[in-house]
């Protein structure tokens, strides 16, 4: 019998290989690719309006939640929370039984997928409960815990696949984490008819923020900015002129730039 000897690259060669073969199926798995659902890009100038979309759904139970276990600072009352589950799993299988089309809005698919993300997240910590951080739990945004009709998505899926597609880099302060140094989970639901001005609030506020530290010469910033820097440059937009957009400071374009260390305890009322 001859001996078969592998090289370096023949092993990377078999794994690309094998990657290719498998690899659609392995994502799809985890719930981390788009797996057909409809996901508009948004204007440059985006409006509110629910007067384009086949679909207008009704967020209002979600909202109603909202308003009653989070607070201004976006801190959750997760222990109320769990006294109301029914109506939390109600509102989740409603979102399950109305799956985005083309025929839906980018107005209505982007609350529709906000909502959605922050919702499941909550859920997942109401699973978990009571938890420290999101990060001490078993691959919380690569399951497949999001069912969307036909298919199951996960948080990264959602965020990543969908929303980050979105052509809409606002959505990074809407959808909350579940952390401290997480944008603040919004105590209302996002809607069609406010969404770009619900939008403009999270981010004129998540910039303003104690999470950020801006001055005119520098600036120490959320990590969200190092990570996803390429969704507020391009076009020859720096980091700084984004962020001038929204900031009560004004900050030199050759401002020192550091990032902050990020604060994964969980959101939770004191």
């Amino acid at each position: 019998m001859k001996k078969l000897l592998f090289t370096g690259g023949t092993i990377l060669i078999l794994g690309i290989a094998f990657f290719a073969f498998n690899g659609c199926t392995l994502l799809s798995a985890a719930g981390l690719n788009r797996q057909g659902l409809s996901a508009k890009k948004a204007p440059q100038r985006l409006i509110s309006t629910t007067e384009n979309s086949s679909v207008n759904l009704d967020h209002s139970a979600w909202d109603a939640l909202l308003k009653k276990y989070v607070n201004a600072e976006g801190d959750v009352n997760y222990k109320g929370f769990q006294k109301d589950r029914e109506a939390l799993q109600k509102y989740l299988k409603y979102l399950s039984e109305n799956k985005p089309n083309n025929k839906w809005s980018v107005q209505e698919q982007l609350a529709y997928y906000i909502n959605t993300y922050n919702a499941y997240t909550l859920e997942l910590i109401l699973d978990n409960y009571p938890v420290i951080s999101i990060r001490d739990l078993d691959d919380p945004w690569t399951k497949a815990i999001v069912p969307v009709g036909d298919v199951t998505m996960s948080l990264a899926g959602i965020e990543n696949s969908i929303l980050r597609k979105m052509n809409e880099p606002r959505i990074h302060f809407a959808i909350n984490c579940a952390s401290f140094s997480c944008p603040k989970l919004l105590n209302e639901a996002f809607t069609a008819g406010k969404i770009n001005e619900q939008l403009e609030r999270v981010t004129l506020d998540f910039i303003n923020s104690k999470k950020n530290e801006l001055g005119e010469n520098s600036v120490q910033l959320s990590s969200i900015f190092d990570w996803y820097k390429k969704y507020f440059t391009g076009n020859g937009r720096t980091l700084i002129e984004y962020i001038n957009q929204y900031s009560n400071t004004g900050i030199n374009q050759d401002a020192s730039i550091s990032f902050k260390e990020y604060n994964w305890n969980l959101n939770e009322q004191k």
